[in-house]
């Protein structure tokens, strides 16, 4: 056929539809000679061309759309016909079919499906599937194979029967026909490429989908049983093919997962629904493919994708959700007869099933999750669209059920909505349970809710269906059996299972997104009676309690309560230690073990919070001791059937001997991660609860010494030292196990450890002989921790023979030992040195100086192990062992201390790389090892001996030490007059003579005493001979100084070396300026300390350390200060010994260079450490200088020493510990010295107000564990006030408690004085306190912050206040009478402003205070001020209860007075409109009046029971209020420390507490006084009425008077007289005046006057309304505007009653009134506040309207099938919370707007508009 006619009818097939195709082609065959084959070839032929055309362009419009269309329907058509052959159509699949389908992701969805249904619907009407089986099957496989990878371009050959032969498909047949076809080169390589992988899988899905609609649709009948066949064979082999590849393609990648479950799964699974197995020929083998074994294999599939990942899991779940959609669980299968006899397949017996089920419910991923929930429902047979079933229905019906007794109204309801769930009936435990049906739909239900639902739909339902689950789940048709099947057997499996489900909940309960929900969840959980249930709570998954229990656990949101006042636990961990004590009772041993080792190493793994990590502690506290319940075997009886009996299989001591190491280690971990939580309270009580642990669970006999030694030495030692808490109870687990019986009697096997370790200790090998200071300092490490159990350990002074014997036997031979190697000697005397030094911290915790802590107060009284008398005699017996060996370690001393005098001998050699060069950092020695370990020697072998010697003296007295203290002197002298040095190892060794010297001195000069002061001058003089009359220690100071100054001069030093020499400098002169301080302590010498010191060293000592402050290091910082310290009080001494007015040597300009220097150094010290601030303050602010008037003001300039403060306090604001030590000191030098108060009013006005939420937990920690701190704090000086300071100390209260504790005591120093003359300091402490007071006065009232009356509560103001007005009140003892009436004029400005009532107290009491102390002022200003009516509320009620107070507490002589002079003023106030000061009033004076008339108290029963228990309650408070101590510190601050208050220690006050009782029975009230409208309305005002009145007042009585409706909401009610109540004008009554009845009668006519004209404009504004529509909207739980301001707009364009919101004021707002437009001016808008809307709505149901709300619930009626009542008010609910639980059970119903979409909510101004138009479409039918 010509070109031209096949190209003209090509084109006209983009014009004709394709279905009148077939028509024009029968026509053209006919009417033209042309054959269909020739058409169907030309037309084949052009088709490339019309393809290559679309693909070239890559998009296709709609003409070549149907282009192309109208081509394959041409081509389809010309196939049907007779004359056609398989080859046309084989041509037809290569150049047609297969090059469409690669164009498919050009093309669209439905012109694919339209090629493929056509050519399809050819191939089985030519029976051609053989064509499909030999190209298009091979080449789709093919196609999968290279695009997932599974077989490589080059590898397209493959034999045999395994699953990847399947893509090995031969390439021969398909190039050779690619050859042979009249196409185009592009054309052939657009053919011999391959299918994208969603191409292929989709053409062989839906070719084995049109495979199977021909087989089923054929019968197999006659001659076209060959066609079945052949259709037949092909689907079987296609299905085997597609089995292969869907097993392959699913362990691939994610695109070939996804291809597979999209295209090749549904289809596999629509095969096997109709035939359960298929018989097919593979090379020539008959192999059968049966629904089992592929379902088999694709469960396998699934496992070992759940095991991979998120994103396989997640296929996982798709793939067995596509499986149970097609084959139901509780479906039956077509044609489900198994040929082969096997058992259907049934994926429910699979326990992984339920496992991964499990695990995916509570996934983290929300898909996940709702796969696994879609997957169980599908299993359970549940339909998700609707869980109420028919039984439910049935139960509805079934009337009233018993409800529990002894519920709340909010239970109740909660009982009532769990039932409308649809989840079982409201029963008592006594009812039958539900079935096992029914308990999956309850769990399902709480999953959803959990999920989806509310908050207060969870609260509703979860308590009721949890105790049902557990209820039910010991009956025989518990929801576990609905899926074990014969899994479970036994009780204790079932249990197991149960809980495992039931911790899905849980752990999904307990990270719910609202916290108010996890809080409900937790304590549902720990609520359940577990003791009920006996050994099957053993059954609760482990993983579970490790995992989401634990994690729960360290959430803030459960400790609400932790940590308050000072109780470091919480109702949580409380309830938790509980479950896991009763879980843990029901473990073996080797459970019990290896249960407490997971929970343990949590703390390694995981991070906690302060409540979280006290919270494992308890927890395994609580564990370890549960095991000791399992030990006793005994069996406990529960509610649930009897629990199992304990048998235990292995012995707890056995299984331990191995795993004992490992706990401990764990444990240790927990003691590790409480030290970062400083505060000392609670890391005892993490530390007891790990040694209880440890003590119940790992007997120490059978751990090693040196992990037992290890765990020991984490644990604080304030808590195991003398007098610490868990001493006793550490001793007694260390000991417990440890005696076994010997020929010689009872022998501890620790304490033989201990003795022996010191032996092991010396002689262990080393690796080399040589040693660092890191050996050095591993080795003291270790020997402190032996140290310290050794202690513990010992009772008895006979125990520690064996060390005596040690030590004397390794001490008399220490040269010798040092001939064999050199670290043995260094070892024992390290040994030696970390004996005394133990001993020494012993010493200082039984006997030394404690600082007052909050811990050390509340310690409890422990026995201690030895009496004074045996720790008297260990002393000894260890003196008498170092006397033994003091000689010979003196020698080797000098031996050792050679090598500090070798001098020049000493080269430098190559430095270690590790040292070399290193300039920051650690510094380190750069010496030689072997340099080093011979200076290391000799400054241990230094140090040991000046120790013990130190030791000797000390203990023992009389006895001669001479050659132990001149080797010590005489290495001091040797060392400060040492030559230069030439070299830097030379400065190194001098450097280590003085890190020798230092703690050596100090050792010396601590216990000095008349023998060694005397050999100190002696061998002074050795130095150079003394001049007569000079001090003896100048010489050894200068040369000291001029030495170690000319050796920080050489250059040979780096400057980290410096560093240190400068360290061992100040240390060195702080011991020097110690030597008179010692002697002062023990009189040796007097005490001007002028036999020590000359004016100019003194001079030169203070002169370079105030230099050399500015640039201290960290390390140099504490002796530096220590040594001015030291310097200032030698100062000091010889001032008050030369009695003039200042030392010479003591100028202002020496003391400005000192706070100079010390600000600088205080500013720049990154570290804020408590010995530094506490070392500063006592050093700077030196008692000496602080009454010198100059230190303070200079020509009215700041002194230094105000300077200094100033500073100080204006940095201490950012410090909390700064400022709080800095009042501490600065009050106490305040207190020493009256005088100079006048000059820091400014700094005690900022004390004052000062207020931090800091809180400084290292603080505590310092104070208790750093020696240095303790010390420093102690020497501050400070008020003697133990209480206050303990109880304060580390709170932002301190420096406000300091300043009122000075001012009491000063107070207390003025009181004193009066009686006699006075002196100079009682003077200027009454003058401070007046000052000070009117300061704050005149601060309260016109500063500008202080003295605004709006404020929020809480706020910085309002703490502010309360801060002044408490120190206010401390002051009010200095009102004297020369300011009182200032004072007074002060007070009644403060008294009318408005403060809040926690501000208004103190004031009152401040109040009270000025009228008790002056009686005169009650009748000039208090009664005036009571008879002002007009006067605030607020100001009359507190002028009452200055009043009632100063008659209840003013002494008896003028009592009385009181009681006549406030009384008249006070009755008016009773019938006060205001209610408030109405009540308050009666209480106040009803407390009054029983004081005088006791008799009145008996007849308290008369009143109603609201005043009863209105008067009980306040009357408490009364009898404990006493102005009087109220005014003390004590009475402010401590006394208030017990009560439950966390906001400035202040109190609640009288007033709100009535004001709080009032709001509370504010119904009851109204209740009440509704009763009494009778009798307002029958009472007359005729007191004395004649017969004829009192008949008629008779008959008015017996007339039936009907309340109004809302009478109780009544609180008065105007008084008129009716007619025949009107008296007669002549009778007598009260009025006692005919004529003002006349008034009366004329007000009350142009009252009924007043009343027509209201009632006409009322009639003409309810015509206008009148229209309105009877629905009012509440909106008052909305708070965004532009919903508010939408619904009123709504409301007005329907014309609702009106529109119910919070604030009414918001019409005023601009946002509002732009999108109302104007809609506010004509709806009407009710004010309903949040709290008062559940009253609005009872008020309104009691009024006929029905109250809806519009809300999701399980019960709530769709919009369209609810039926409005005519008078509704419907509730709208929060934008995101909805409707609170408290307003839903006031509902009479709830609405729900149906919903097709995803989101689950609509915006409430929408929802709103919805509601209403439904409402207003039913009004107009």
């Amino acid at each position: 056929m010509a070109a031209a006619v096949i190209s003209s009818l090509s084109k006209s097939f983009g014009q004709i539809p394709p279905s009148a195709i077939p028509p024009m082609l029968d026509c053209i065959l006919t009417s033209t000679a042309v054959s269909s084959s020739s058409l169907f070839s030309s037309l084949l032929d052009d088709l490339p061309d019309l393809i290559e055309s679309g693909n070239r362009d890559g998009k296709l419009d709609s003409d070549r759309r149907n282009s192309i269309a109208s081509m394959i329907g041409a081509l389809c058509h010309l196939l049907t016909k007779a004359n056609i052959g398989r080859e046309e159509l084989q041509s037809f699949l290569w150049k047609g079919f297969i090059p469409l389908m690669k164009m498919g992701h050009d093309f669209d969805q439905e012109l694919l499906n339209q090629i493929a249904d056509s050519f399809f619907d050819v191939v089985q009407s030519i029976h051609a599937w053989e064509v499909l089986e030999e190209n298009l099957v091979p080449f789709s496989l093919r196609s999968i194979g290279l695009s997932a990878g599974i077989i490589q371009n080059g590898d397209l050959q493959g034999t045999g029967l395994d699953r990847s032969s399947l893509f090995h498909v031969s390439s021969d047949l398909i190039e050779k026909f690619i050859e042979n076809l009249h196409v185009g080169k592009d054309c052939k390589l657009s053919i011999s490429g391959y299918f994208p992988l969603p191409v292929s899988c989709h053409v062989l899905s839906i070719t084995l989908d049109a495979a199977l609609r021909n087989f089923q649709a054929a019968p197999v009948t006659g001659s076209v049983s060959e066609n079945v066949s052949s259709v037949e064979s092909f689907t079987a082999n296609l299905l085997w093919n597609l089995c292969n590849a869907t097993e392959r393609l699913l362990l691939q990648g994610s695109e070939s997962r996804s291809c597979t479950i999209g295209f090749l799964l549904p289809v596999i699974f629509k095969a096997f629904v109709s035939q359960s197995s298929f018989e097919i020929s593979v090379h020539r083998q008959i192999h059968k493919l049966s629904r089992n074994h592929f379902f088999m294999r694709m469960w396998t599939c699934c496992r070992k994708l759940f095991s991979l990942g998120s994103l396989e899991r997640r296929d996982a779940y798709r793939i067995l959700s596509l499986y149970l959609s097609y084959f139901s669980c509780g479906g039956t299968f077509q044609n489900a007869n198994m040929s082969d006899g096997a058992e259907e397949f049934d994926i429910r017996s699979e326990k992984d099933l339920w496992n991964e089920i499990k695990r995916g419910l509570v996934d983290e991923d929300g898909l996940v999750r709702k796969q696994s929930l879609h997957i169980l429902k599908t299993l359970l047979c549940m339909d998700s669209g609707n869980q109420h079933h028919s039984d439910i229905s049935e139960k509805k019906t079934q009337g009233k059920h018993s409800v529990p007794h002894g519920v709340t109204k909010r239970e109740l309801w909660a009982y009532k909505e769990a039932k409308s769930l649809g989840v079982g009936k409201l029963c008592n435990s006594v009812d039958s349970g539900m079935n096992s049906q029914q308990q999956w739909e309850a769990f399902v239900l709480l999953f959803e809710m959990l999920e989806e639902y509310g908050t207060h739909l969870v609260e509703a339902a979860w308590n009721h269906q949890i105790t049902s689950l557990l209820q039910f789940s010991v009956s025989h048709d518990n929801f576990v059996s609905a899926i074990s099947g014969s899994m479970h057997q036994t009780q204790s499996e079932t249990w197991a299972e149960v809980f495992s489900w039931l911790s899905i909940l849980w752990k999904r309960g307990f990270c719910h997104d609202n916290p108010q929900v996890r809080c409900m969840i937790m304590q549902s959980f720990l609520g359940i009676e577990w003791r009920k249930y006996g050994s099957c709570v053993k059954s609760v998954p482990e993983s579970f309690i490790l995992g989401s229990l634990m994690e729960a656990l360290n959430d803030p949101v459960h400790h609400s309560d932790f940590g308050v006042k000072g109780i470091y636990s919480s109702k949580t961990i409380e309830g938790a230690t509980h479950f896991l004590h009763h879980y843990s009772s029901y473990l073996d041993a080797r459970e019990t073990v290896i249960f407490l080792k997971s929970l343990a190493s949590l703390a390694k793994r995981k991070s906690f919070s302060r409540a979280g990590l006290m919270g494992l502690a308890e927890c395994i506290a609580a564990s370890a001791f549960g095991a000791h319940k399992y030990s006793n075997n005994k069996v406990e009886s529960c509610e649930f059937g009897t629990a199992d009996e304990v048998q235990p299989e292995y012995s707890l001591e056995n299984f331990l001997h191995d795993n004992g190491t490992e706990l401990l280690d764990f444990l240790r971990y927990v003691l590790e991660s409480s030290k970062q939580h400083f505060n000392p309270n609670y890391r005892f009580r993490v530390c007891e609860k790990v040694v209880e642990a440890a003590a119940s669970m790992v007997p120490a006999s059978d751990v090693s010494l040196e992990i037992l030694l290890h765990f020991i030495s984490t644990l604080p030692r304030e808590v195991t030292d003398y007098g610490g808490l868990l001493r006793v109870r550490v001793q007694d687990w260390l000991l417990q196990n440890h005696q076994v019986t010997r020929s010689g009697g009872i022998q501890m096997q620790l304490l033989e450890s201990l003795n022996e370790f010191p032996e092991w200790f010396i002689i262990h090998h080393c690796l080399f002989q040589n040693f660092d200071d890191e050996d050095l300092g591993a080795w003291e490490f270790e020997v402190r921790r032996w140290a310290r159990v050794l202690f513990l350990v010992i009772k008895e002074e006979h125990q520690l023979a064996p060390l005596m014997t040690f030590i004397q036997q390794y001490g008399t031979n220490i040269r010798k030992q040092n001939n064999y190697s050199e670290w043995v000697p260094v070892k024992f005397l390290t040994l030696i040195l970390g004996l005394i030094q133990e001993i020494q911290v012993m010493q200082r915790r039984k006997h030394g100086a404690k600082v007052q802590t909050k811990f050390e107060i509340k310690r409890l009284e422990t026995e201690e192990q030895s009496s004074e008398a045996e720790a008297s005699n260990i002393y000894n017996m260890f003196t008498d062992s170092l006397l033994l060996i003091l000689e010979e370690l003196v020698s080797f001393c000098n031996l050792s201390c050679s090598i500090f005098s070798s001098g020049s001998d000493i080269e430098d050699k190559v430095l270690p790389s590790s040292v070399r060069g290193k300039l920051g950092g650690p510094s380190q020695r750069r010496l030689s090892i072997s340099l080093t370990t011979a200076v290391l020697q000799a400054t241990i072998s230094v140090k040991a001996v000046a120790y013990i010697y130190a030791w000797c003296a000390q203990h023992r007295t009389g006895i001669l030490l001479n050659s132990a203290f001149t080797a010590v002197w005489k290495f001091f002298c040797n060392t400060i007059t040492s030559p230069t040095c030439n070299s830097e190892s030379e400065a190194e060794v001098r450097i280590a003579a003085y890190e020798a010297l230092a703690p050596a001195l100090k050792a010396l000069v601590s216990v000095l005493a008349p023998q060694s002061l005397v050999l100190f001058m002696e061998n002074s003089k050795s130095l150079q001979p003394a001049i007569e009359g000079e001090p003896w220690l100048d010489t050894l100071v200068f040369s000291f100084l001029q030495n170690i100054n000319n050796l920080l001069a050489v250059g040979f030093m780096v400057r980290t070396r410096r560093a240190v020499l400068l360290n061992w400098k100040w240390v060195i002169l702080e011991s020097l300026l110690s030597i008179p301080y010692y002697s002062f302590g023990s009189k040796l010498q007097q005490e001007d300390g002028s036999f020590f010191f000359s004016d100019a060293a003194l001079m030169n000592i203070f002169t370079d350390t105030v230099e050399s402050l500015e640039n201290a290091g960290e390390g140099s910082v504490l002796p530096m200060l220590r040594s001015i310290r030291l310097a200032l009080e030698l100062f000091a001494s010889r001032r008050l010994s030369l009695v003039v007015s200042r030392f010479t040597g003591v100028d202002s300009q020496m003391i400005w260079r000192l706070v100079h220097s010390s600000w600088i150094l205080h500013s720049s010290c990154n570290k804020r450490r408590v010995a530094h601030i506490a070392a500063l303050l006592s050093s700077v602010l030196h008692p000496s200088l602080f009454s010198d008037g100059d230190m303070h003001d200079a020509d009215n300039e700041p002194g230094p020493l105000k300077w200094f403060v100033e500073k100080l306090l204006e940095e201490g604001t950012k410090s909390p510990r700064t400022i709080r030590l800095a009042a501490l000191h600065l009050t106490g030098l305040l207190l020493s010295n009256p005088t100079t108060i006048k000059y820091y009013i400014k700094e005690l006005k900022l004390l004052t107000l000062y207020g931090s939420v800091a809180f400084d937990e290292d603080f505590e920690a310092e104070v208790s564990e750093n020696d240095d701190a303790r010390t420093e704090v102690t020497l501050l000086t400070k008020i003697q006030d133990s209480e206050l300071t303990e109880a304060f100390l580390n709170t932002e209260l301190y420096a406000r408690v300091c300043v009122a504790n000075l001012f009491y005591k000063l107070a207390d120093l003025t009181n004193r004085s009066e009686s006699s003359t006075g002196d100079k300091a009682s003077q200027s402490a009454l003058e401070s306190g007046k000052l000070f007071l009117l300061e704050l006065l005149d601060t309260v009232l016109n500063d500008k912050e202080l003295a605004k009356e709006l404020y929020k509560k809480y706020s910085a103001i309002h703490r502010r206040k309360i801060r002044a007005w408490q120190m206010i009140c401390v002051l009010s003892q200095f009102v004297d009478d020369d300011i009182v009436g200032e004072v007074t004029q002060c007070l009644q400005i403060a008294l009318y402003r408005n403060n809040l009532p926690s501000v208004r107290q103190y004031l009152e009491t401040f109040a009270i205070n000025i009228y008790m102390k002056f009686p005169s002022l009650v009748a000039e200003q208090l009664v005036p001020l009571l008879r002002d009516y007009d006067m605030r509320p607020q100001a009359l009620s507190s002028h009452v209860f200055i009043a009632a107070n100063v008659i209840l507490h003013a002494s008896k002589d003028i009592q009385l007075r009181h009681l006549d002079e406030l009384l008249p003023p006070i009755l008016p106030l009773l019938t006060s409109h205001h209610h408030s000061l109405r009540g308050f009033t009666q209480v106040l004076l009803h407390q009054v009046l029983c004081k005088f008339f006791p008799s009145l108290d008996s007849k308290s029963s008369e009143f109603i029971p609201l005043e009863k228990s209105l008067r009980a309650s306040m009357e408490g408070y009364l009898d404990a209020y006493n102005p009087k101590t109220s005014v003390t510190p004590a009475g402010i601050f401590v006394s208030r420390v017990e009560q439950e208050i966390g906001f400035e220690c202040v109190p609640t006050s009288l007033m709100e507490q009535v004001i709080n009782f009032l709001n509370d029975v504010r119904e009851d009230l109204r209740c009440s006084m509704a009763k009494d409208i009778v009798t307002i309305k029958n009472e007359s005002l005729n007191m004395a009425a004649g017969p004829g009145s009192t008949e008629e007042v008779s008959s008015a009585c017996e007339e039936k008077l009907e309340l109004p409706k809302d009478a109780h909401l009544d609180f008065q009610k105007k008084i008129t007289f009716s007619k025949h109540e009107k008296p007669d004008l002549g009778s007598s009554s009260l009025l006692c005046k005919g004529e003002v009845y006349k008034q009366l009668l004329e007000m009350e006519k142009e009252d009924d006057l007043l009343d027509q004209l209201w009632k006409s404009r009322s009639l003409a504004l309810e015509r206008v309304r009148g229209n309105r529509q009877h629905i009012i909207l509440v909106a008052s739980l909305i708070d965004r505007i532009p919903n508010l301001a939408g619904l009123a707009r709504t409301c007005e364009v329907f014309k609702t009653q009106g529109l119910a919101v919070a604030d009414a004021k918001i019409v005023q707002d601009k946002q509002f009134q732009l999108i109302s437009v104007t809609a506010e001016k004509w709806v009407p808008i009710i004010e309903v506040p949040v709290n008062s809307v559940k009253q609005f709505l009872e008020k309104k149901k009691r009024e006929g309207f029905s109250i809806l709300g519009l809300e999701q619930t399980a019960n709530s009626v769709p919009l369209d099938q609810y039926i409005y009542p005519k008078k509704t008010v419907l509730v709208l609910g929060r934008e995101k919370e909805g409707i609170p639980v408290d307003i839903i059970h006031v509902l009479d119903a709830c609405i729900e707007i149906p919903q097709l979409g995803v989101v689950r909510s609509l915006n409430v101004h929408v929802s709103g508009a919805i509601a209403l138009w439904e409402y207003t479409r039913q009004q107009r039918l």
